[in-house]
């Protein structure tokens, strides 16, 4: 049996556990939702894993409240599958957007990032271990695989940023199971975050009886945001977002503030940015700037991905994909945590879809059986360690 008529076969199943998944709603910001979603996520795929005779139970590991999981097949990472269990999505989303299957499209929420992502390498490891008979058989034929499973990914992965920088630190390879870019593309780049605050201060007074003796951090911000978004160059995006001003409707302003977002391909430039806004100067005498903040996720680089690639394409056809691409996208995932280690990551290799974060998130559920597929086969080939793509 081929990669992809195994996957064929398991497609019911995947689509039963996909389900299984979206229902157990996990807002990221809710650490019991969290820790309900880890045990879900523990059952569908634990049943898959043993279903092949590896170990059903991950490694459990708590950390501030959030919940991640960590399954290890045998011996050091070399392989590295990267996925998350938290989700955008606040609680009561599946009254409005139910999980079901329709005319071949999977809908519900998080079902494209990153249900379905998390089953198709469930099924992708189990799909190799099946391979041999016997447990002893079936755990050395992926030695050397760990899938891990973070619970905060969506919210800045602040919690689980060492856990997966400490595994995949010494691994050949990090697949990291996110949702395609269009047309099924995988991601060779992403743009790496910053976040800061810039905050004005300045002096309150009463705004009727004596303006002239504050100092309006309004206007001093004023002043700044045209300076912060002029820092933008060519494919870097340097973006005010949320800001607040003063107090009380009466009172001079004493503080303002603005959050900013910047997006860059590359480190240079986020350093770029980074050195000029922490020299941002006061535009009105006697008010002050203060600065907080910095780089959040290091760009995912071609250089990082552009092997891997080379290793997908060619097994693409196998796969049953004839027309494998590539794209570079401006949101970060984890993958640009191990690209910024130096460990070569490729992103992108989950569900073929659409509407990530949105009303219309989607699946087409056409796809899954190739990307199942063109998973398995990657796996085993980097683990082979022969491949001539291999740097």
């Amino acid at each position: 049996m081929t990669a992809l008529d195994d996957a064929r076969a398991r497609l019911p199943a995947m689509l039963d556990d996909a389900l299984r998944l979206i229902e157990c709603e996990s807002p990221s910001n809710d650490t019991y939702a969290i820790e309900h979603s880890a045990d879900v996520t523990t059952q569908v795929l634990g049943a898959v894993f043993e279903a092949a005779g590896l170990p059903a139970e991950p490694e459990r590991m708590v950390v501030d409240g959030v919940t991640h999981l960590r399954w290890s097949f045998g011996g050091p990472t070399r392989v590295l599958l990267l996925g998350h269990h938290d989700t955008v999505w606040p609680h009561g989303t599946l009254d409005t957007h139910p999980a079901r299957i329709a005319d071949g499209v999977l809908t519900g929420p998080g079902c494209f990032d990153m249900a379905i992502g998390l089953v198709q390498a469930a099924h992708a490891v189990a799909a190799l271990a099946s391979q041999h008979s016997g447990t002893a058989q079936a755990a050395d034929a992926v030695a050397g695989v760990t899938l891990l499973v973070t619970g905060d990914e969506e919210v800045g992965s602040v919690t689980s940023r060492a856990l997966l920088e400490d595994e995949a630190r010494d691994a050949d390879a990090v697949l990291v199971l996110e949702a395609s870019g269009p047309g099924g593309a995988l991601k060779t780049e992403r743009k790496g975050v910053s976040l800061y605050n810039v905050t004005a201060h300045g002096r309150a007074a009463h705004a009727g009886l004596d303006p002239e003796r504050g100092i309006n951090a309004g206007l001093e911000l004023a002043h700044q945001l045209p300076a912060i978004a002029a820092l933008a160059a060519g494919d870097t995006t340097v973006t005010p977002t949320r800001g607040t001003i003063g107090t009380t409707v009466n009172t001079v302003p004493a503080q303002a503030s603005v959050d900013v977002d910047v997006r860059a391909t590359t480190a240079a430039e986020q350093q770029r940015v980074d050195t000029a806004i922490r020299a941002l100067a006061p535009a009105i005498e006697g008010a002050r700037l203060s600065v907080t903040g910095g780089v959040n996720r290091p760009p995912l680089e071609l250089e990082m991905a552009e092997d891997l690639f080379a290793v997908a394409l060619r097994l693409a056809p196998a796969a049953g994909i004839e027309d494998l691409q590539q794209c570079s996208v401006g949101g970060a995932s984890d993958g640009n945590l191990t690209a910024g280690l130096g460990v070569r990551t490729l992103d992108g290799l989950g569900g073929v879809g659409g509407g990530a974060h949105a009303d219309d998130e989607h699946v087409d559920v056409a796809h899954v059986p190739h990307r199942t597929a063109l998973l398995a086969l990657m796996i085993a080939d980097l683990l082979d360690g022969s491949n001539e793509d291999r740097p």
